[in-house]
């Protein structure tokens, strides 16, 4: 692999034009490409999961499935007292006329009057599938809008699936440009602060966004293997900034510092090839690392989990791929700037004392001011510090004990989005209205009175249960074969009571009545019980998933280090890292506490997507610092420096890359905790923490400590490190930690 990036680096800093010219060529090719072949957006079969997928495979193969569906609200407007009757009609009928005129309509139900007479509502299903209303309801919105204008002292407005679903993506556009607007700045601050460049600065976002771009066109090409179920480009955000600056960073710093150790004896394109053989390497395995972890996602058999997996791996390859290629041209084409920068200097000097300066004595990089004091506090008592550290990691974590894990049903959604207003509106009228519990069964089409029969059995039964409406809708397939009967739940799917009806519904009120039919097949689905079936999956993945993890990171750390020692402290350490970042997490939103600081009304209780996808992306993103560190510490030992020595240096070293990369992931992190979408905030909330811990207290205090205490078995089994530890000389240098 080292002979592979410096050939390649290599190349590229002997050719910068073409190296430059070649990897916007590719930018330009890997965007036009996903854009002429398109995108493959998720189906509503994608989604489906557990027995609730089941009985919605089972319906829709009776063309029974639901429907995008619209329901226009008219009530009185605001201040005017009860809705008048003769009015509510006149809107009804003016709105049904107008719906059903309109090609993306299928049918248009008759008006309906609330029990209190406050109001009426007219329910528009509309053509194709559920997930596609979102697409085509703007001609139905136009005609609310115009129904409303008509009848001004009126309230006339629509909700439904299709308007929710385009509203949420409009929040979330208007949320990613606005993170973009705070993370971007930031970054390049931070970048300068480092670089105290602005031409340095701008190369990492540069290449972060350029390999944004390349893999957003990439990810559309994979979305034909893997289904696209609409978070793709937002992971792309996510991640890309994050790897994309970090990358550069660690290449761009390591740089430096060896053209700083030349003092100018070496060729720009010498330096970078020696960056390229120690940073290039460091890189590539983190680069791997990300993707190897992210692609335990696949095991989810979950298509948002499989999104998730694809954006992440498409968009870190590419990262590793323009550090590899385009940033080692871009530096030696600073590195001549600054040569002859440097010699103008030089030239200047001379003509002013009448004598050329000698090379400055190349600096060694060393630990800042905080890093060596804690540093040096954690050589002088390893096992104190240790102890310490991972007693505050382990009450960090000791909320998670209580974490409670649920989907985030459509009441979590924002009220910034209009729509969901209307939704409240709405289920306040019609509260039989709030979700569903539906009832499939599978039977020979001559059973058709048969399985009708024991289902309306079953709709007597549930009358009676307090936790439903005491309403049952029957439907039958064209063939007989599917019948499919609908119970209305006056409840939101996360109430209890909407959950306890549905355990009921599935264990007593089912088996007593078409459970008795031989040879009938039946499920339960509906929107209470998708609710509750896709945690349950989510659950049951979960040891799959994290078991793989471990096995990755480990196997992976062994490859890199050649150290059984060194896979089993990162596995533990990124263990520690990820149960800390939750059990802060489950503390912040599973309580009310911190809702006026987040802007956040808590549902007590987690997204069940958040702590698979902060398991693995962390994972994958603790490699980074894991190789980077190690790298340095690996180094510094193969050339024979003392274990104890090449740890504190080689963290001390690097604290200043570290640190600063960890900053900008962050930012980054952190500014998607700002978003509306309670779920996105979670996840922002929990990487920020996640990675503020890793870097300043696994990499600078736990994993030093550890380290010390284990000294050159640290290093085990490497017979390669044996040798080179065995012929340290006896008269140790002095440590220097800053």
């Amino acid at each position: 692999m080292k002979n592979l990036t410096v050939r390649t680096a290599s190349w590229s800093a002997r050719h910068p034009w073409r190296a430059i010219v070649g990897w916007f060529v590719f930018v330009v090719l890997c965007l036009g490409a996903g854009i002429a072949v398109g995108g493959n957006p998720a189906t509503s079969e994608d989604f489906r999961v557990g027995e609730a997928g089941r009985g919605e495979a089972m319906a829709a193969e009776g063309g029974l499935q639901q429907r995008p569906l619209e329901r226009v609200l008219i009530s009185a407007g605001p201040g005017a007292g009860k809705l008048d009757r003769a009015a509510g009609d006149a809107a009804a009928r003016d709105i049904s006329g107008r719906m059903k005129a309109l090609p993306e309509v299928l049918s248009v139900g008759a008006p309906v009057w609330s029990a209190d007479g406050t109001a009426v509502r007219v329910d528009v299903t509309m053509k194709g599938p559920e997930l596609d209303g979102k697409k085509h309801v703007d001609p139905l919105l136009a005609q609310t809008a115009e129904v409303q204008a008509d009848h001004p002292e009126l309230r006339v407005e629509e909700v439904g699936s299709p308007s929710i679903g385009k509203g949420v993506d409009k929040l979330r556009g208007d949320d990613l440009s606005r993170t973009e607007m705070i993370a971007l700045p930031v970054t390049l601050i931070t970048l300068l602060f480092v670089f105290r460049s602005f031409a340095m600065a701008t190369v990492p976002l540069l290449l972060a966004l350029t390999s944004i771009v390349a893999a957003v066109g990439l990810s559309m090409l994979a979305s034909h293997a893997f289904p696209d179920a609409g978070v793709g480009t937002n992971v792309i955000l996510l991640i890309g900034l994050a790897v994309g600056v970090d990358y550069t960073l660690f290449y761009l710093k390591r740089e430096r510092e060896e053209r700083a150790r030349s003092g100018g004896r070496l060729t720009p394109q010498t330096v970078v090839e020696i960056a390229a053989a120690t940073s290039g390497r460091a890189v590539v395995l983190s680069g791997l690392a990300v993707a190897v972890s992210s692609a335990t996602l696949y095991l989810a058999d979950d298509v948002i989990f499989s999104s998730i997996a694809t954006g992440a791996i498409v968009v870190t390859l590419v990262a590793v791929v323009s550090s590899l290629t385009v940033l080692p041209a871009l530096l030696a084409k600073l590195g001549e700037r600054a040569e002859r920068r440097a010699a103008r200097k030089a030239a200047r000097k001379a003509e002013r004392t009448g004598r050329f300066s000698r090379s400055a004595e190349p600096k060694q990089p060393k630990a800042g001011r905080i890093t060596g004091a804690i540093l040096r506090a954690t050589s002088k008592r390893p096992a104190a510090t240790l102890t310490v550290a991972v007693l505050a990691m382990l009450a960090l974590s000791a909320p998670l004990l209580g974490l409670n894990l649920t989907d985030m049903g459509r009441e979590t959604h924002s009220r910034a989005i209009p729509a969901m207003q209307v939704y409240d509106r709405l289920n306040q009228a019609f509260p039989e209205l709030k979700s569903m519990h539906q009832v499939v069964v599978r039977a020979d089409a001559d059973r058709a009175d048969e399985v009708a029969g024991a289902l309306r059995e079953l709709g007597e039964r549930a009358k009676n249960d307090p936790a439903l409406a005491g309403t049952a809708q029957l439907r039958t397939s064209p063939d007989g074969r599917i019948s499919l009967l609908e119970l209305a739940v006056p409840h939101y799917v996360s109430a209890d009571i909407a959950q306890e009806s549905l355990e009921r519904l599935r264990t007593e009120y089912l088996p007593e009545t078409v459970g008795k039919l031989a040879g009938a097949e039946s499920a339960v689905t509906g929107d209470v019980a998708r609710y509750a079936d896709y945690p349950t999956h989510q659950k049951q993945k979960l040891p799959l998933i994290i078991g793989a993890l471990l096995l990755v990171t480990f196997a992976m750390t062994v490859w890199a280090f050649r150290s059984v020692v060194l896979g089993l402290v990162g596995v533990a350490l990124n263990l520690l890292s990820a149960a800390a970042s939750l059990g802060l997490l489950v503390l912040v939103f599973q309580n009310s506490w911190a809702e006026g600081l987040l802007d956040f009304t808590s549902t007590g209780s987690i997204g069940s997507r958040v702590p698979l996808f902060l398991f693995v992306i962390l994972f994958g993103l603790s490699m980074d610092y894991q190789v980077f560190v190690i790298s340095r510490i690996r180094e510094a030992a193969l050339s024979g420096v003392p274990t104890r020595k090449a740890v504190l240096d080689g963290i001390g070293s690097s604290a200043g890359v570290v640190t600063s990369a960890a900053f900008v992931m962050v930012t980054v992190f952190a500014s998607f905790a700002a978003l509306h979408l309670i779920e996105m905030k979670q996840i922002g909330f929990s990487l920020a923490v996640a990675v503020l811990l890793d870097a300043f207290v696994i990499r600078i205090v736990i994993l030093p400590a550890l380290m010390l205490l284990l000294g050159t078995a640290s290093w085990w089994p490497s017979r390669g490190m044996g040798r080179a530890q065995r012929e340290v000389p006896v008269a140790r240098r002095p440590v220097n930690v800053g």
